[in-house]
């Protein structure tokens, strides 16, 4: 090994930690991180707080590797700084069973903050992160104790900012200025498909600068260690903006014959390129995961700074808590968010002389009733307050020089939104939901998937929720959605039926914290069940649950629906008894939770020995198949809407009780024929 600075020796280990293990794995990206290798040691060893032994420390700094291919470059250096990620790990990188995946993964990995892999996704988590440090600071700190107090860093890459979701995490974290967000682009001109130049021409400094950043352009000096610890300094220096640094570096760095080339990208070097890169470098060539016992101590030290950083601000918290008791108390409840005695206590009852309302609306009262119980609970609609009745009335809006507030303006962009909303989640001290209508899920999909996988109890609020939104017609009509958001493991699914449903929904994502919720609601006014001679609504926490049981032993008929259309069967029912049909009406406002209940009680609810089954739902049929068993059937939609008042589009697609009741009556007819 030839003579080098303890500084080089500790980013050439990186670097060919990197190659070793994406070689081992004859699967990976090591090109990134060896031309990032510096910036991630100046970061790491110079400027980023954390502590190795406690990850999820309150007050320490987050990062997000937004270019999550680069992921070898985070865990050789999460290995280094003495994370929980041996060097065994770093040798089953994407390997089945491993903690080094293929992009990283939260709560698989110590130290990894967000799942990241989808570019763009990761910068606009960060955009979360760093509005929930905002927040907690202006609620709890003080002149002489700001016990929230770190920064946001992101790496990110020509990638990130080429998709459109890093327009509108930058569009958001400028005009709120969220002066501790710091982003470092790595500007290495190569994709997969080769030169970035084939596609990409941005400016992308008068961009963020027209977003209202702090700018600095380094050029090409990925290898100037000053220059980007510097960067560092200044963008922390700079309050008011969040900072953008560019950083020219050359993917690959080293590689004789693929430096600066797509072969870096996406593929491994090879056992003769990493020989020859090696060689480059002053390292051993034929030393595969070689970690030096003088780059083990130095980068080892971040160990004890980390000890000694997090007990600085224990101390600080027991200063802070003897002298702020009542804040004290409140910070702990928003990062335990225990919900108190009778929180939910002033939610309204619903009878039906109360009149039709829609489920929107209860929504916008259950949120106001609980919201000073539930002081943790923020998020905001993708400026559809109005409509999606998202508000909370006793709060102004989160903005520059008024974070402390719990209303989100989102603006038109759904994807950031529900992205940062999993940032806000990811940090903690925070509860939060997102509201749009239930059709532009369609933008927010990868995000929400991301939360999905990330187990985040994220709160959707999505609203017009059908093709009972009616005349803005087929393109804001969500026909597949119930079933395509149903098929995303640890989503649940919660569309109610009525009033008193509704707030039970609202109730049910509060509590669960297992995974995301996504509460389903109308725009049109719903009639209100009468709890006095149905199943009480609380049945909702079921997922499904017998709401009008049959007069004999055992129906003739269940009728199943969710939403809109249960008091579309209720009716059936009682015109089926006087036709002497005995059916039973099944509220099934969730499928997910119904799945979560015993096998009991779910054949309890859908006896197997009852065949005649009817399902009635105004979207796709997809997946109640296995509700209806063999011989049941299902009123849905398979097709498009149509752009007519939401009467004429129900009658017209079947959603009427006639039509229930000519469909109830030959599947019983059918039942018995074959009984015979």
């Amino acid at each position: 090994m030839k003579t080098m600075t303890i500084e080089e020796k500790c980013i050439n280990t990186i670097r060919c930690l990197a190659m070793d293990a994406v070689q081992k794995a004859n699967s990976g990206h090591p090109g990134t991180p060896m031309a990032l290798a510096p910036a991630a040691f100046v970061l790491w060893t110079e400027h980023l707080r954390f502590n190795p032994q406690h990850p999820g420390w309150l007050n320490r700094d987050r990062f997000v590797l937004s270019n999550g291919h680069a992921s070898m470059l985070q865990y050789a250096v999460l290995h280094l700084t003495g994370y929980d990620i041996s060097l065994d790990d770093l040798k089953q990188f994407r390997q089945w069973g491993s903690n080094t995946p293929g992009h990283p993964e939260y709560r698989l990995t110590s130290g990894i903050e967000t799942t990241t892999g989808p570019l763009g996704q990761g910068i606009m988590t960060a955009v979360g992160m760093a509005m929930a440090e905002a927040h907690l600071a202006a609620l709890f700190n003080q002149d002489d104790a700001k016990i929230i107090d770190h920064y946001t860093y992101v790496f990110c890459s020509d990638g990130d900012l080429m998709e459109g979701a890093s327009h509108e995490a930058a569009s958001v974290a400028g005009h709120q200025g969220l002066g501790k967000l710091i982003c470092l682009y790595d500007n290495n001109h190569i994709t997969i498909e080769g030169n970035t130049s084939l596609t990409y021409s941005d400016d992308v400094a008068k961009r963020f600068e027209a977003y209202h950043w702090h700018v600095q352009d380094l050029g090409d000096n990925a290898n100037d260690l000053q220059a980007i610890s510097a960067a560092f300094e200044a963008a922390r220096a700079v309050t008011d903006k969040p900072s953008m640094i560019i950083l020219r570096s050359h993917i690959g760095y080293g590689s004789p014959h693929k430096q600066d080339t797509s072969e870096a990208h996406g593929s491994p070097l090879g056992a003769e390129e990493i020989r020859l890169t090696k060689a480059f470098y002053g390292w051993p060539e034929d030393q595969e995961f070689l970690v030096p016992e003088d780059v083990k101590a130095y980068m080892g030290k971040a160990v004890n700074k980390g000890k000694d950083i997090e007990q600085a601000w224990n101390a600080l918290l027991q200063q802070y808590k003897t002298k702020y008791p009542e804040l004290y108390q409140q910070l702990e409840q928003f990062l335990t968010q225990k919900l108190p005695a009778g929180w939910d206590h002033d939610v309204p009852v619903y009878k039906p002389e109360d009149g039709p309302k829609a489920t929107r609306e209860i929504s916008s009262a259950f949120l106001n009733a609980v919201a000073s119980k539930v002081p943790w609970l923020i998020g905001g609609s993708g400026d559809l307050e109005p409509s999606t009745l998202t508000l909370i009335k006793s709060s102004g809006y989160f903005e520059k020089g008024n974070y402390g507030n719990r209303n989100i303006a989102w603006g038109i962009r759904e994807h950031v939104m529900c992205a940062a909303s999993s940032g806000l989640q990811l940090h903690g001290g925070v509860r939060v939901y997102a509201a749009t209508f239930f059709i532009f899920t369609d933008y927010a999909r990868p995000a929400i998937r991301l939360a999905c996988i990330m187990e985040l109890p994220v709160i959707y609020v999505m609203t017009h929720d059908s093709i009972g939104l009616g005349e803005d017609g087929t393109t804001h009509q969500p026909v597949e959605h119930l079933a395509s958001l149903r098929a995303m493991p640890h989503m649940c699914v919660i569309r109610p039926g009525d009033a008193n449903e509704a707030a039970w929904a609202w109730r049910t994502a509060i509590t669960r914290t297992g995974g995301p919720t996504m509460l389903v609601l109308t725009r049109q006014k719903l009639p209100i069940a009468d709890r006095s001679q149905l199943a009480p609504a609380s049945g909702l926490q079921q997922g499904a649950y017998i709401l009008a049981k049959e007069k004999g032993d055992m129906p003739d008929i269940i009728l199943i629906a969710s939403g809109s259309e249960v008091s579309l069967v209720l009716e059936a029912r009682e015109r089926l008894q006087q036709e002497g049909v005995d059916a039973r009406v099944v509220s099934m406002p969730s499928w997910e939770l119904f799945r979560e209940q015993s096998e009991d009680y779910r054949q309890e609810v859908l006896p197997p020995a009852v065949k005649a089954r009817l399902a009635v739902e105004a979207g796709s049929p997809e997946g109640w198949e296995q509700w209806l068993g063999e011989k049941g059937t299902m009123i849905g939609i398979n097709h498009f809407g149509a752009s007519a008042p939401a009467k004429e589009l129900f009658k017209h697609y079947g959603f009427t009780v006639e039509n229930i009741l000519d469909k109830a009556t030959k599947l019983v007819k059918h039942e018995k024929a074959h009984r015979i």
